[in-house]
């Protein structure tokens, strides 16, 4: 049996987390090593930890790099730190990725992308309404397209919004809700506000569950914002070859975006230039009542 030798240790929130294979290609077409990786993450550490605190994590690890085999991973390992938070739910027991130590102890286990819930992990309150925007082909313009004529709809109704790109394909658009509503009635919500954009631009947008039946047409995910469901996190890296990262915008510059414009490697620096973008959703000054809408819909 060979022995992994860490060749770092870092010190974190008290906590000693070892470093190994730190040279390993994470990303190799974009030249990321796992120290590449770790660094990154302390770099967004605040803002990323300032969402995922206490929700319940799903992450995709991939013991050698993207491009080879992963799995998904709800269960905190039985080889964890004891020092690691963790919350039984629904049988199973979550970790919290509350601090940076987890976070970084999470990576060395080439934790790729992190996943977390849509409510803390202590009740099963929305803490926002969400919206993921899933094209069926490459073509971002649709994208892009579609998420103007939410927002332009959000707007109407009155309700604040936050866009991020997923990292991926798509992006998502999340609005800050006064924490007193049940997933049904943001179910309700979400249903109404997505039905309406495909009967205004049905040619384009599509409510359709199954994949085979969308054809060419833009998906509003209302679905996936329940109980128990993830979202990627805000700043989390995705697997894809780019060292893509799931990136908060300005809606002035969703026109001219494009998920492959945020990276490990430029991602940090705009931080610094533009600030937490998704600071609105995670430390909300304002969040809104739905009940107007909810009360159209009863009438």
């Amino acid at each position: 049996m060979s022995l992994v030798v860490p060749q770092y240790e870092l010190l974190l929130n008290g906590h000693t987390v070892p470093i190994s294979n730190p040279d390993k290609p994470l990303w190799p077409e974009a030249g990321v090593t796992k120290l590449d990786y770790i660094q990154y993450l302390l770099q967004v550490a605040q803002p990323m930890l300032a969402y995922t605190r206490d929700r319940l994590l799903t992450v995709i690890r991939y013991p050698h790099g993207v491009g080879d085999k992963h799995f998904y991973q709800k269960n905190t390992p039985d080889y964890a730190p004891d020092w690691i938070v963790t919350h039984e739910w629904e049988n199973t027991r979550y970790t919290l990725c509350n601090d940076e130590a987890t976070l970084i102890w999470m990576a060395n286990q080439a934790t790729l992308e992190f996943h977390v819930s849509f409510h803390l992990a202590t009740d099963e309150i929305p803490t926002e309404l969400v919206f993921d925007l899933d094209p069926s082909t490459p073509d971002f313009s649709v994208v892009i397209e579609s998420a103007l004529l939410l927002k332009k709809l959000l707007d109407e109704l009155g309700l604040p919004s936050c866009v991020k790109t997923s990292g991926a394909s798509g992006l998502q658009i999340y609005v800050p809700i006064e924490r007193r509503y049940t997933f049904e009635q943001t179910r309700k919500v979400g249903h109404f506000i997505a039905s309406y954009l495909v009967e205004k631009h049905p040619s384009m947008l599509t409510i359709e569950r199954l994949v085979k039946n969308r054809g060419n047409k833009l998906y509003i995910d209302y679905l996936q914002h329940w109980r128990g469901k993830t979202l990627t996190a805000p700043y989390s890296t995705r697997a894809k070859e780019q060292a893509t990262v799931s990136t908060p915008l300005r809606w002035e510059e969703v026109p001219t975006a494009h998920p492959t414009h945020y990276t490990v490697r430029n991602v940090p620096e705009r931080l610094t230039q533009v600030g937490d973008l998704f600071a609105e959703i995670s430390a909300p000054t304002r969040q809104v009542s739905l009940d107007p809408i909810l009360t159209f819909l009863r009438d």
